[in-house]
This record gives structure tokens, C-alpha cells and sequence, in this order.
């Protein structure tokens, strides 16, 4: 993985929120917006059908969560699942997942909710995983074990970071609703819980007091979809919105210049591929031997 950086913009709303977080507050408070230069979809709701794109995870991070998952300072953490351990042959991982988590309907999540959430999961690396993974056994209601049909080193890395297959939602809310109602009013383990909505126009959340982690400090967080980077300078400007993304050019600098309003570079994840295609090529020098 390598880091890829862009510039955001915040107001002194923001900020001062900012701070409120890393002081410890109790309890969840005033509203934060955000100018994003693309509008979240429906898909981005569902771990099932998300592609590992940079956009995707800013709901994915919000709604959901996973058995294990990047984090500040650690490509690979513990989430739901507080530990994990794999067999001396590498063919079997276990997981051992976090007491007393709750979905935002109340709902416990449990083994089988890790189990259908994999085994649901339709992106892109779909065929690699179903090719690799033998199959998901569960000891007891706490315990997740996958078997795999040879080993295969990177499969840490395709269940916390290279794909969407460990993150999880409620088994029984999915089959009683179905793929389409989980769309509508998804449910997840996240620090927010869906409020609503509005397709092209906005998403808004709210603070999931039942997280397990903690209460995230601010309470409304609403998405709005604002393509335009003029535009969104300007909404930046009259105070419509409190964080602003996708700043580059004049308008940075402009933004720069404009008191009470901050111009930040941002550094994140994505996982890149390379695939030297003549190394299948038996008359090229990058052929690969057997």
C-alpha cells in the first residue's frame, strides 16, 4: 500500500469539534457537514457490493465495522473481533470475536453474522476468495474459525484491508428486509446509524450511542454531494458547510487566504495491483517459469 494525498479545507466550526473529540467528551454534540466533490450510492451502503475505493469507505467507516480493519497507526487492528490466531500449517484462522457489540437495532452480533456477512460478499474479489477459502466454521456462538484449501499468505490482507468481506451486517435484519431494504435503511456495528437519504443531495447520520468503542463526540453528521469545487469553496465560505474536500489550484489558494479557514493535505490507503501480463507470454524475457 502506499499513501494517497490530496487537500481538504476547514471552517473553524470544524475544528473547534475537532478538538472537543480529542478532550474526551462524554457525550455527542452539535452537527458537522461536509462538502464532498461526489455523492454516495446506495451500493455504498452494503459491505457486500463495495469495491475497495478510497470514496466507498468514507460511509463504509461510518456505518459498519469489521472483524478486523485498518486503523490510525495499524494496517491491521482488532474491531469485532479482539483476537485472532492462525493453525502452525496456516490452513485454519480463528477469530475470537468482542462481547457484548450491538447492531444499531439492538440486535447482538455473533458468529453467524461474520459467517453470512463472508459468505454474502459479491466484489471484485469474490472468485479469489470463494477459490481460497474451503469454508467458515463456527465452535460457539463467540468463535469464528475459516479453513482454507492451501495456504495462502495474503489472506489477512483480502479479509481486513483488500476487501470489503469482514465488514458485517445483521444477519437476520438482512434476510427479513433483503439486499434492496438494506439499501434503504442500512443497519450496521458503526459509530453512526442512518437517519436519511436524499439521492445526489445529501446523506445524514447520526452518533450510535451504543458503539462499543465510545460515543463518537459529534452527534449529526450530514454528506452533501457537491461536485462542483467552486461550489463547494463557496458553501465553505458562508458557513454551509464545515469540512470541504478535492481543494487544488486557485481556489486552494484562495481558500488559503481567507481568514478563519484552514487548507490541509490528507495522506490514506489504497492498495494497488500490478499485473505484468507477458509473463504468460513464452517469448518474452518476463515469462514466468513452472
Amino acid at each position: 500500500m502506499r499513501p494517497m494525498r490530496g487537500l481538504f479545507a476547514t471552517s473553524l466550526l470544524a475544528t473547534t469539534l475537532t478538538l472537543a473529540s480529542s478532550s474526551g467528551a462524554a457525550a455527542s454534540e452539535g452537527q458537522m457537514t461536509w462538502g464532498l466533490h461526489f455523492s454516495p450510492t446506495p451500493t455504498w451502503f452494503d459491505p457486500a457490493e463495495i469495491t475497495a475505493t478510497t470514496a466507498s469507505y468514507n460511509t463504509l467507516y461510518a456505518l459498519h465495522d469489521a472483524v478486523i480493519r485498518p486503523s490510525p497507526g495499524h494496517p491491521m487492528a482488532p474491531s469485532l473481533a479482539e483476537s485472532w490466531s492462525a493453525s502452525p500449517d496456516v490452513l485454519v484462522y480463528e477469530f475470537v470475536l468482542r462481547k457484548g457489540v450491538k447492531f444499531h437495532n439492538g440486535d447482538p452480533v455473533g458468529a453467524e453474522d461474520i459467517k453470512f456477512s463472508f459468505e454474502r460478499y459479491r466484489g471484485l474479489a469474490h472468485k479469489t476468495l470463494k477459490e481460497k477459502v474451503a469454508g467458515i466454521e463456527i465452535p460457539d456462538p463467540g468463535r469464528v474459525r475459516f479453513r482454507l484449501k492451501q495456504a495462502w499468505p495474503d489472506f489477512m490482507t483480502f479479509y481486513s484491508s483488500a476487501t470489503a468481506a469482514g465488514w458485517i451486517v445483521p444477519k437476520k435484519y438482512v434476510e427479513r428486509v433483503g439486499d434492496d431494504g438494506l439499501k434503504k435503511a442500512p443497519i450496521g456495528a458503526g459509530p453512526y446509524r442512518f437517519v436519511s437519504y436524499t439521492p445526489g443531495v445529501e446523506l445524514v447520520l447520526e452518533a450510535f450511542d451504543g458503539y462499543w468503542r465510545k460515543t463518537a463526540p459529534v452527534k449529526r453528521l450530514v454528506v452533501k454531494a457537491l461536485p462542483d469545487e467552486a461550489t463547494r469553496l463557496a458553501a465553505l465560505k458562508r458557513g454551509e458547510v464545515d469540512i470541504a474536500y478535492g481543494m487544488s489550484g486557485a481556489l486552494a489558494e484562495e481558500l488559503r487566504r481567507t481568514p478563519g479557514l484552514t487548507l490541509k493535505p490528507v495522506a490514506g490507503q489504497v492498495v494497488d495491483w500490478v499485473n505484468f501480463t507477458d509473463q504468460w507470454d513464452a517469448k518474452s524475457p518476463l515469462r514466468m517459469k513452472t
